[in-house]
């Protein structure tokens, strides 16, 4: 049996192993060392969090059975993309793969503050009142389904190797939970981690209820595309424990914590014009 076929055969043990192991890790870590207060229920927001996590994989594993690694190895079958086009050496094709892929997440991420009807999908994920390995992975379902279209439109421009497709899948939901995580980092490591992943201070930034603030930070795993392409926000103004986490006009918990509130916030309130950097908040508008 080849490397890429082991891999084909336990890529969800991998996943699942690394997703369930990651997560034990930083829930212990916020138990151990908060960075901030939480306001809500976190019995409430857990259950329902995870229980929109479960969901989710439910519909991904049902829609697409092979998700993101049967697409690399149709890809390379069918020898689409630029990896299976050009004849570079494995490990460059993976190493460039993955800082491909990631990019492609934050320009994605910018896409979806940027278009209104995409934001509504969004703010299911911005909603949450309060910060921690939980809302790493709370999207709406819609989104995560559009999310993994543009994964696979991603991988066909590519043609990454399969190895190269699991190691981002299992990075990327890693460093999820990691930046999301209610943690506490020494300041002078934090400084320094930031330069080469996103660290919860970093990414805490963009949970703010201020516009300018939500507006900046949007990388998930690589820092340098925010310093590139002047996204990057050092601070916010208010503090870490006293910055407001979620957005403005949605501060029900009755409506952002529960599963059904979550799965209906998309469809409520208008759609206003939106572009990056120029919203502004009022009691009629949402952020």
């Amino acid at each position: 049996m080849s490397f890429n076929e082991l891999v084909i055969q336990n890529e969800v043990v991998i996943r699942l192993g690394f997703f369930f192991g990651v997560f034990a890790v930083m829930a212990l870590w916020e138990v151990a060392a908060p960075r901030r207060v939480l306001t809500v229920s976190k019995a409430v927001r857990w259950a329902n969090n995870l229980g929109l996590v479960f969901f989710n994989s439910f519909i991904l594993r049902l829609i697409f059975p092979a998700a993101a690694v049967g697409m690399a190895v149709f890809a390379g079958e069918q020898g689409w993309g630029i990896f299976n086009y050009y004849d570079v050496s494995p490990v460059t094709a993976v190493v460039a793969s993955v800082v491909a892929m990631d990019f492609a997440i934050y320009l994605q991420h910018i896409m979806v503050h940027a278009v209104p009807v995409l934001w509504r999908l969004h703010r299911v994920h911005h909603a949450d009142l309060d910060f921690d390995v939980t809302t790493g992975a709370r999207f709406h379902p819609i989104e995560i389904i559009l999310s993994m279209l543009i994964k696979f439109a991603t991988i066909v421009v590519l043609g990454p190797p399969v190895v190269a497709v699991v190691i981002f899948e299992v990075v990327l939901n890693a460093t999820a939970m990691f930046n999301h995580s209610n943690v506490r980092l020494p300041l002078g490591l934090d400084r320094v981690l930031r330069r080469v992943v996103v660290t919860p201070d970093m990414h805490r930034v963009h949970h703010s209820v201020e516009d300018d603030e939500a507006n900046s930070n949007f990388g998930f795993n690589l820092p340098w595309w925010d310093r590139l392409f002047g996204t990057y926000r050092d601070q916010p103004r208010a503090g870490h424990e006293n910055m407001s986490i979620g957005i403005h006009t949605y501060r029900d918990p009755k409506l952002v914590s529960w599963l059904h509130g979550m799965l209906w916030l998309p469809f409520i309130g208008r759609i206003n014009s939106y572009v990056i950097n120029r919203r502004q908040w009022s009691n009629d508008n949402e952020k």
